[in-house]
């Protein structure tokens, strides 16, 4: 889970991970490139070796998050974290630095997925508003079951 005191390792883990999705995009993308280039056996290799990467990737994100310290509320609350920080801080700063590098084309697309950042934000909280309501009807529901179980005894 997040620390506050990130080890060396933990960061390596995070670099590590980052590397790893970003090569898995980035043959998946190379993949579409072979195919309209009408070359499907490099395209089938590109894919495959997408495929290894999201393995590695997997491998490091179970280090970072144990799979026996997650739950659906937890699930939520990292993803409406890693959310709000593109939306706050990463994408606002990225479109600073392209406008004053005078790229405006990549300002115009970190603006644009800023924006959808924050929409999936707003998804991944309202899911877990609802998933949070679900938990405590179930609690009570839970808690009469044991209460009419208690007074059969």
């Amino acid at each position: 889970m997040k620390k506050t005191n990130q080890t060396q390792t933990d960061k390596n883990l995070q670099t590590a991970f980052a590397g790893e999705s970003m090569a898995n995009r980035k043959y998946l993308y190379f993949a579409k490139q072979a195919k309209r280039l009408g070359n499907l056996e490099i395209a089938k290799l590109f894919e495959d070796t997408a495929n290894q990467e999201t393995a590695h990737a997997f491998s490091h994100l179970e280090l970072i998050y144990p799979p026996n310290e997650l739950n659906v509320a937890k699930l939520l609350e990292i993803a409406i974290e890693g959310e709000l920080y593109e939306t706050n801080q990463m994408y606002p700063g990225f479109e600073k630095t392209a406008k004053l590098e005078g790229n405006l084309e990549a300002a115009i697309e970190f603006v644009e997925q800023a924006k959808e950042s924050k929409e999936h934000a707003s998804i991944f909280a309202q899911a877990a508003k609802r998933f949070n309501s679900l938990a405590k009807v179930e609690k009570l529901h839970a808690d009469r079951y044991q209460k009419a179980l208690n007074n059969l005894h």
